[in-house]
């Protein structure tokens, strides 16, 4: 493996809050970038999610460290006019900017596409929204679940029939978008490889939530005819269906029509093959009772047993894990899927690396968040101020001085 990282040297300013547009950059550092993370004087909202009801409670800013590692911390109070300076140099220091205040609060901070790319033309300007740049709803403000997950309709589809919607896993939509983003920001790169000039590139998380959900979508485009929520007990088809085991273990079960006899023998009921009841002609009429049969022979055996079972047959299936299950998975180290994470202390010691690999091309070390303004003065002065003009930023309070975040 070479040590080569196929980022070095590229420069990226994140202006962005939460998950989705500090994960496309976080993406990118894991590969070499440079990466500046700026926040206001109070420090990102997201530092404290660790604290935030349904998530999981823990003393240690966890997100914080898996939506910001590797980067340099800068606080700045871009509402300051003094602001205005910095932001200028920033951007002109920078390959990347990526953005995601709403539009109206873009227009007051100068923020906006028109304002910065003047500055630089070979900038790559990466903005994720809500709900795309265009129409009504282009200014509104937008979370992964309203408009990744709701507005989607993903919402609607992710749950059992009869059962109210759900509230999904926080950040899941922002990652998918994040990878989306970054796929952007490279896509830019690379057109600025031929070319020579910057870009405008955007996503938003209502496209990305789209199209996680295009083959539904797509089918309502197509006029298809839908079977309704899935229903356990009457599935539409009870070769793909969650069971559960002898010892309460839920799994998903998805047996291709080239696998049915393979498994019927498997399971020791070859029987259901020759039963007239599941004929082609009969099958969907009797879904629910073939549904039952399985239900009885999959609940008198332990998980172990139908591992053995449906790897013989090499049957397509997964135990459902919970997240203390999952982290003991040896797949996720043997894949560096989990990687050691320096510096975050507490019980920070490994963290979730982003979900692409370069064969031939080793990631950097993952290495803590930084803590609010922790690279104040050294940024400042790779931008070319001196220590009068750094001194007059923190008196005047368009910089903030460097101090720990403390978890409410």
């Amino acid at each position: 493996m070479t040590t080569e990282n196929i980022f070095s040297g590229l420069k990226v300013v994140d202006l962005a809050s939460f998950i989705a547009g500090p994960s496309a950059a976080v993406i990118l550092s894991d590969f070499g970038a440079d990466v500046i993370k700026v926040e206001p004087p109070s420090g990102d909202y997201w530092r404290h999610g660790n604290q935030i009801p349904p998530q999981p409670q823990a003393k240690d800013p966890y997100q914080w460290h898996l939506q910001n590692r590797n980067k340099r911390g800068l606080a700045l109070d871009l509402k300051s006019p003094g602001a205005q300076p910095i932001l200028e140099k920033l951007v002109k220091w920078a390959d990347v900017l990526i953005v995601n205040t709403p539009h109206p609060g873009r227009k007051r901070l100068k923020l906006e596409y028109e304002d910065v790319a003047q500055w630089n033309p070979r900038l790559i300007y990466a903005d994720v929204t809500g709900f795309g740049d265009k129409g009504s709803d282009a200014e509104l403000p937008g979370f992964d679940i309203t408009s990744y997950w709701a507005r989607s309709g993903l919402l609607s589809m992710t749950r059992d029939a009869g059962a109210p919607p759900t509230w999904p896993v926080a950040g899941s939509g922002d990652n998918a978008t994040a990878v989306g983003l970054y796929s952007a920001i490279v896509t830019a790169l690379y057109r600025r490889e031929r070319n020579g000039k910057g870009s405008y590139v955007t996503t938003s998380l209502l496209a990305e939530g789209i199209w996680s959900a295009s083959v539904s979508i797509q089918g309502a485009l197509s006029g298809a005819k839908f079977y309704g929520l899935h229903d356990r007990k009457n599935p539409a088809n009870a070769a793909l269906n969650v069971y559960q085991s002898a010892d309460g273990t839920w799994f998903v079960l998805l047996v291709t029509p080239d696998k049915v006899e393979a498994v019927a023998k498997a399971i020791g009921r070859a029987d259901l093959l020759t039963d007239a009841r599941f004929s082609p002609a009969n099958l969907v009429a009797n879904m629910p009772q073939l549904t039952a049969i399985l239900d009885e022979e999959f609940s008198a055996q332990p998980m172990a047993h139908w591992y053995e079972v449906f790897n013989g047959a090499h049957v397509t299936f997964g135990a459902v894990r919970d997240p203390q299950e999952v982290i003991n998975d040896p797949q996720l180290r043997a894949n560096d899927i989990v990687v050691p994470l320096e510096g975050a202390g507490g019980k920070l010691t490994s963290t979730i690396s982003s979900p692409i690999q370069v064969h031939g091309v080793d990631k950097v070390t993952a290495k803590r968040a930084p803590e609010i303004g922790e690279h104040n003065e050294e940024i400042l002065q790779e931008l070319g101020f001196d220590a009068k003009q750094i001194d007059s930023f923190l008196e005047s309070g368009v910089v903030i001085a460097h101090r720990e975040a403390v978890s409410k």
